[in-house]
């Protein structure tokens, strides 16, 4: 959806689970030396200012990035992310993915950043205006994500990361991703979700398409801060992942046994971490 920003909920809990996700998945890519391709397909601006209108109007970033720097943890990839994330944070800065992505990237390896924002587009390309390997694509990134596959390098991830604000959104994640898959069946492929009032919640549908993909694969992530309200509300989110590599689902394990206690205060905060397709036992 075009008026959607994510500058409202940047360092949010939400964001704190997917990026988690996203480091561990992209520091499994950079434990081998051939390079990989990123694609992020609703990149957004990349880099967001905590002290902006959008971000104190909400101030997500307070039950998200904040509680988290102030973890004591001696989970490595927590620790990792702390360090990452930290510069950016004495800043009042948060970086999105497009920024993580970069960071830890290496010189071989290429990003793909789509986004259909006009000005969010604009705001990506000034952020990462000059810098090496990164291709910014002003397009829909449901149809720019089937157009690039299969990449070269053949080796890598894509976050999907739409505003979901259109039910349409939720069909056309899996339209995408099963097209995609298609022509790239090396590939990781981390959707990110939200999970939302029992009145609004449209997931479940999305899940079961994509746990219908003829791969041998798909785990489900979930944490949530709070109970699910009955009307209104954003009470947790979900993350998606199709071809994890080996190993991935104890290391979100760990991550689960710390988040909810360290983001929420609620006695309702939890999360889960299941398989929606094994083949491999």
């Amino acid at each position: 959806m075009l008026s959607y920003r994510h500058g409202y909920h940047a360092g949010n809990h939400a964001d704190v689970l997917k990026h988690l996700c996203q480091l561990i998945l992209l520091e499994k890519l950079a434990q081998k030396d051939k390079p990989f391709v990123y694609i992020d397909t609703h990149a957004g601006a990349g880099l967001y200012d905590l002290q902006s209108e959008q971000a104190q109007k909400t101030a997500e970033y307070e039950q998200g990035i904040d509680r988290l720097m102030q973890l004591q943890s001696a989970n490595p990839h927590i620790c990792r992310y702390q360090a990452l994330v930290g510069e950016y944070h004495q800043q009042h800065r948060y970086p999105g993915s497009p920024e993580l992505a970069f960071r830890l990237c290496r010189e071989h390896d290429s990003l793909q950043l789509m986004e259909w924002h006009n000005q969010e587009v604009l705001n990506l390309k000034a952020n990462f205006k000059d810098r090496r390997n990164v291709h910014i694509h002003h397009r829909n990134g449901f149809e720019g994500l089937v157009a690039l596959c299969p990449p070269k390098p053949a080796r890598g991830m894509v976050l999907i990361d739409p505003s979901y604000e259109l039910p349409q959104d939720y069909v056309e994640v899996v339209e995408s991703v099963k097209a995609a898959q298609k022509r790239w069946a090396g590939g990781t492929f981390a959707i990110w979700y939200p999970m939302l009032a029992k009145a609004r919640d449209k997931s479940q549908t999305m899940l079961d398409g994509l746990s219908q993909l003829p791969v041998e694969q798909v785990l489900n992530i979930q944490l949530w801060v709070g109970a699910q309200p009955d009307d209104f509300g954003m009470y947790g989110s979900g993350m998606v992942i199709i071809n994890p590599p080996w190993q991935f689902d104890e290391q979100v394990e760990s991550l689960l046994q710390v988040l909810p206690t360290s983001l929420s205060d609620s006695p309702d905060a939890g999360a889960r971490c299941q398989w929606l397709r094994n083949t491999q036992g």
